[in-house]
């Protein structure tokens, strides 16, 4: 149940706040498909291969952009492990 509170804590929250455009949403929609996919682990990790695929992001720069404002928007905590192997490690927050 924790999940389906994070998600539409997320969409009510991403409804009013004008800064959001559907790429964060598309990449915090996948990281909570990694999250499912970890057995809702906290934290769990992420790689940006997958997430760039399952979110539709084709621009590594895009993606760097959106996960670095989904951070500072105080969405997600990120925890960069530089280690493709291994993944980085994500917290989303509780709305």
């Amino acid at each position: 149940m924790e999940q389906f509170n994070i998600l539409s804590g997320f969409l009510g929250k991403a409804a009013h706040d004008n800064r959001l455009l559907p790429t964060h949403i598309s990449l915090y929609i996948a990281m909570l498909s990694m999250w499912e996919q970890s057995r809702f682990s906290i934290p769990f990790r992420i790689t940006r291969k997958e997430l760039m695929h399952l979110s539709k992001l084709a621009s590594t720069a895009t993606y760097h952009k959106c996960l670095k404002e989904l951070v500072s928007y105080g969405y997600v905590n990120y925890e960069p492990s530089y280690n493709h192997y291994k993944g980085s490690q994500v917290f989303l927050t509780g709305f």
